[in-house]
Order: structure tokens, then C-alpha cells, then sequence
């Protein structure tokens, strides 16, 4: 198994969960594309946690890019021990895939509990409130009771699909930096994936230097070669 390549994959997709995470808390803020309900406050409690911009968001970019480069490393090691750098890089992916468990944990956790909430929204008294608080939830496979939010028009298929969304995405991002600290420990203990065709042309290299220069008495020059998994 390359423990490079797994967490390179991981954190390209990172990336993307990440964005996606940051438009979806985004488009809370604005319920049928008005903006009135995020200036009057009428909108979720949960929305103002910031748990897709920031959970499942901002943080996500640090694992992932620590995982992104993990590609500029060399395969025949540092300081004169084989992988050794590659395995202290593996090692430290892994303490930054906790920072994502982290961001991803926060970000399924509100968005559970806005769902749980439901959304704020004017009611048929015509006060504005939590219709759904007391329900624990059931109001969720009873869409018949949606109705009884009257403003913003269809706020509550509105917040459960983008909590939903923020759900969704937060989970794939706590089970892929899940993964990765699994990937980096091994990889750290285990040492870095080295393909034999890359450990031959190494050789290689060292055996062609050896005799073009028999006679000299001084060392050899240091070489090394990419690993490109």
C-alpha cells in the first residue's frame, strides 16, 4: 500500500468537501435568496455557528494541503537515513488529520442539532419563533407540518436540505481524516512506499557513477531520486 498516494487522494478531496461545505453555510444566511432575514435575525441560532465555514470550511484547508504535500518529497530519505523524512511527514499528516476531525466533528454536531431545531420562522399566530423545537426532531418525516412556517416561504425544506448538505460533507470529512491517521501512523511506523523500479533506478544511478570515476579517492557526490506515486 502507498501511504503517500492514500493521503494525497485525501487531501484533493478535502479540498473540494471543504468548498462545497463553505457554499452551503453560505446560501443559509439567505433564505430564497433574500438577505432582510439575516439583518432583521430571524434566522436558525445554528446558522450563526459558522460550523460549515469554519468547521467543515477553513480548517479542512490545513490537513489538506499538508496532505497535497506530501508529493514533493524525495524517496531515498534525508540526513543520510532512508525515509527517514518521509516517515516524520507521514507521522505529522496524521497530527493534522486531527485538526480536521476536529472541524468536521463541529460541523456535523450543529448541524445535527439545527435539524433537530428546525428553523425560526413566523408562525400561523404570527409570531415569530421555533415551531419545531418541542418535536425532537419528527417534524422531519412529517412534511404535512411544514406549513405552519408561513415566512420565509419554504424555510424549512430550505434549512433541512443545506443542514442536511452540512451533515453529509462533515461526515465524509471525519471519516477520510479518520482515515489518514490511520495511513499516517502506519506510514510513520511502517515507513514510506518505495516502488522496486524506483529503488533499482537508484542503484542504478550509484552503480554508473562508481564506474565512470574508479581512480578518485574522494566521495561521491550525494544523489537522490523523486518518488512520483
Amino acid at each position: 500500500m502507498c501511504y503517500g498516494k492514500c493521503a494525497r487522494c485525501i487531501g484533493h478531496s478535502l479540498v473540494w468537501l471543504a468548498i462545497l461545505c463553505i457554499v452551503a453555510n453560505i446560501l443559509l444566511y439567505f433564505p430564497n435568496g433574500e438577505t432582510k432575514y439575516a439583518s432583521e435575525n430571524h434566522l436558525s441560532r445554528f446558522v450563526w455557528f459558522f460550523s460549515g465555514i469554519v468547521g467543515g470550511g477553513l480548517l479542512m484547508f490545513l490537513p489538506a494541503f499538508v496532505f497535497m504535500g506530501l508529493e514533493e518529497d524525495d524517496c531515498c530519505g534525508c540526513c543520510g537515513h532512508e525515509n527517514c523524512g518521509k516517515r516524520c511527514a507521514m507521522l505529522s499528516s496524521a497530527l493534522a488529520a486531527l485538526i480536521g476531525i476536529a472541524g468536521s466533528g463541529y460541523c456535523v454536531i450543529v448541524a445535527a442539532l439545527g435539524l433537530a431545531e428546525g428553523p425560526q420562522c413566523l408562525d400561523t399566530f404570527g409570531h415569530w419563533n421555533y415551531t419545531f423545537a418541542n418535536t425532537d426532531g419528527r417534524y422531519l418525516l412529517d412534511t404535512s407540518t411544514w406549513s405552519q412556517c408561513l415566512e420565509p416561504k419554504h424555510v424549512v425544506e430550505w434549512d433541512v436540505a443545506l443542514f442536511s448538505i452540512l451533515l453529509a460533507l462533515g461526515g465524509i470529512e471525519f471519516i477520510l481524516c479518520l482515515i489518514q491517521v490511520i495511513n499516517g501512523t502506519m506510514g510513520g511506523m511502517c515507513g514510506y512506499c518505495c516502488s522496486r523500479q524506483q529503488v533499482r533506478t537508484c542503484v542504478k544511478i550509484d552503480m554508473t557513477a562508481k564506474r565512470t570515476t574508479p581512480r578518485q579517492n574522494h566521495n561521491l557526490p550525494l544523489f537522490h531520486c523523486n518518488l512520483y506515486i
